[in-house]
């Protein structure tokens, strides 16, 4: 192709393919336009569960990539968010029953630092005292499984439905349930920026003193 008909705005750039983490098959998401490899890096892109792994029933997931490291003509990535469709979440939701969310953030045994979204969706109206079990039962499941597992085992947990049936399993002998879902887990600080924030928290509290 002759640089004539090259567009103006794509000349001395490159294509680089954005590849999913090794957990995900490191499957191409697609592609973006650069002049060096370092704008690339940071740029994130949002796919299906159901593109991803090529299943219809997973379109009501979306999962965000970011990228982390650049090479020659491919850009990898690492997961940073899981989110299910609010479209989806709102079916759910039917007059004359509960919604019970929650919303934590917690450190993954390995030092991540992650927020975490869920919601109950129950088949009639349960009581105050019932829904607030069914919330502690939440909490409490989402903080053992968060804070005794890697942030890849987290993720995969969440991803692949277990952590919701675990959920529910327990729930539902307070009152039956519609769904339970993890309708968000999100990476908010890498191990490196934990230790930071807390090396800093430190040094404030220190000063403080003096």
């Amino acid at each position: 192709m002759s640089e004539r008909s090259v567009p103006k705005k794509q000349r001395g750039k490159r294509w680089y393919t954005i590849l999913s983490p090794e957990e995900y098959g490191t499957t191409p998401l697609g592609e973006t336009l650069a002049e060096e490899p370092s704008q690339v890096e940071g740029r994130t892109v949002e796919v299906t569960l159901g593109d991803l792994m090529d299943t219809q029933g997973a379109n009501n997931t979306k999962l965000t990539f970011r990228v982390t490291s650049v090479t020659s003509d491919a850009a990898y990535t690492e997961f940073i968010r899981h989110e299910l469709a609010r479209d989806y979440l709102r079916s759910l939701n039917r007059r004359g029953a509960s919604k019970i969310s929650t919303t934590l953030t917690l450190l993954t045994a390995d030092d991540y630092r992650v927020q975490l979204q869920a919601m109950g969706f129950t088949t009639k109206k349960a009581k105050r005292s019932q829904e607030e079990a069914i919330r502690q039962i939440m909490t409490d499941l989402i903080t053992e499984t968060a804070t005794t597992r890697t942030f890849a085992d987290l993720t995969e947990s969440v991803v692949q439905g277990r952590l919701s049936s675990a959920i529910y399993a327990a729930a539902k002998e307070i009152y039956p349930l519609r769904r339970i879902e993890i309708a968000k887990l999100e990476l908010d600080a890498h191990p490196a920026e934990v230790a930071a924030e807390e090396e800093a928290a430190v040094d404030v509290e220190a000063a403080s003193a003096e």
